[in-house]
């Protein structure tokens, strides 16, 4: 065990960047060059471009095997729509995956790779596009009021594809993590006339939860965050509204900061009384975490089987 603990210490010095001079402080006991790589996964994953590439060549795979999804839109623009990957079962629960990409990238074709392992274990898979933050100029607002449109649209239309609406589940990753976070601690209430408990679980992994500390690192130079963004889409500032149980997962060589990010939230649930699962994959970075989600047996992929009540294999 000691030989490991140090070959995977050896390996998070190895991956962490190479940092100027300690300046003022920031945030937190990070200054600003810190915070900057702490909200840069890049700094973290040398192999980020071997995932990403490995990600569209199993999403390639898992079309062929699938087939081409159901395409339905959700909202007015182009981008508003979302694919979906049938089961054969009939009225089946229906797993809703938002994607990351640093809140700049990704399209829903491009984590296909996702819908297999819910297809197999019958469930419908459904994977959201919406815009860019740049094509959003810059207003998380907009990405988030499309996310949460999108789930209200599954919930409402679930039957157009076999789904049932009262077993609707939420997966989230990266900036998608935060964006799932927006998505159950939405006011489903006061904004769609919908019940509280629209989603009845949810996987947030890797995700940003509180955006006090990403309103000062370099993502402010291509999102406009405001007062009220920073209020309203800090799911940690709204516990209150969460009325699913949650599970919340991270990677040991994930930046110092989105494993904060997870453990403070998780706390916070836990002193909130919600109901959650925090689930650390070791020696994993931010995103071979995903990886995980594909995979029945993977730490991710068996915990959100699990709590579809979805048999594992």
């Amino acid at each position: 065990m000691a030989m490991t603990d140090s070959v995977l210490d050896a390996a998070r010095r190895s991956a962490a960047p190479a940092l100027p001079k300690k300046g003022p402080l920031v945030w937190l006991d990070l200054d600003q060059a810190e915070l900057d790589a702490a909200y840069d996964q890049s700094k973290y994953a040398p192999n980020q471009a071997q995932v990403q590439e490995r990600r569209l060549f199993a999403s390639k795979r898992t079309r062929a095997a699938l087939g081409e999804p159901l395409r339905f839109a959700y909202g007015a623009s182009e981008i508003e729509g979302l694919d979906v990957y049938r089961t054969e079962q009939a009225n089946a629960p229906v797993s809703v995956f938002i994607h990351g990409g640093a809140w700049r990238n990704g399209r829903a074709a491009d984590f296909a790779y996702l819908a297999e392992i819910f297809v197999h274990a019958g469930a419908h898979s459904v994977i959201l596009d919406f815009n860019s933050i740049d094509a959003a100029g810059g207003n998380l607002m907009t990405m988030a009021r499309q996310v949460r449109s999108a789930v209200a649209w599954v919930y409402q239309n679930a039957a157009r594809f076999g789904g049932d609406p009262n077993r609707l589940y939420v997966c989230g990753h990266s900036s998608g993590g935060h964006l799932a976070g927006t998505v159950v601690s939405a006011d489903w209430r006061k904004d769609f006339d919908l019940p509280r408990d629209v989603v009845k679980g949810a996987l947030l992994c890797s995700g940003m939860y509180e955006l006090k500390p990403v309103r000062l690192s370099a993502r402010s130079n291509y999102v406009k965050f405001t007062d009220e963004i920073e209020e309203e889409l800090s799911a940690l500032r709204h516990l209150d509204r969460i009325a699913c149980p949650l599970i919340v997962g991270y990677g040991t060589c994930e930046t110092p900061e989105f494993q904060r990010q997870a453990r403070d939230f998780a706390a916070a649930l836990t002193a909130a009384g919600k109901p959650h699962q925090l689930l650390v994959g070791e020696a994993y970075n931010h995103f071979e975490m995903l990886e995980t989600l594909a995979n029945p047996y993977g730490l991710l992929g068996r915990a959100v089987l699990a709590q579809m009540g979805l048999p594992i294999g």
